[in-house]
């Protein structure tokens, strides 16, 4: 039995928001990219990109996260869904792990705290929209019906 909606009358805009949170990690990914040219992959400097504190290895792996949600929103068909939430999850702990070295060697994604913020905000928009982003037949549709209305 699905714990989350199926068909929901707002998919389309949940899809669009995954799109766009896509969008930003690529955006922010390609800036970080430019703005550490040159720089060593995990510099540990005072490079940052709309306001984040990142390095060319975050910048890259910000592109790819960012590609993946944008390549799951293009294809759909509920692999959106499972990329989206499994990203969820892992960029809420990638933003947890860098709250915990922020000031330490051990942060080698040159973290401040306005990424972690960012980090865990976006990784809660993925996971509403992983969550809510679901598409199945009619009957899974009513039997999610009937099971939400029974207490």
């Amino acid at each position: 039995m699905a714990h989350t909606p199926v068909n929901h009358p707002a998919r389309p805009i949940y899809r669009a928001i995954g799109g766009l949170t896509g969008l930003y990690l690529v955006a922010f990914g390609l800036l970080g990219i430019i703005a550490s040219a040159g720089n060593e992959v995990l510099a540990q400097d005072d490079t940052t990109a709309l306001g984040q504190g990142t390095n060319l290895g975050f910048s890259l792996l910000s592109a790819l996260l960012g590609g993946a949600v944008l390549a799951g929103t293009a294809i759909g068909r509920n692999l959106d869904v499972v990329i989206n939430q499994w990203l969820a999850y892992i960029i809420m702990a990638l933003s947890l792990a860098g709250l915990a070295f922020i000031r330490t060697e051990a942060n080698i994604f040159n973290f401040s705290v306005a990424t972690v913020i960012v980090l865990m905000v976006v990784g809660l928009v993925l996971l509403m929209v992983g969550m809510y982003g679901k598409v199945g037949t009619d009957e899974e549709k009513e039997a999610w019906q009937k099971a939400r209305l029974v207490l």
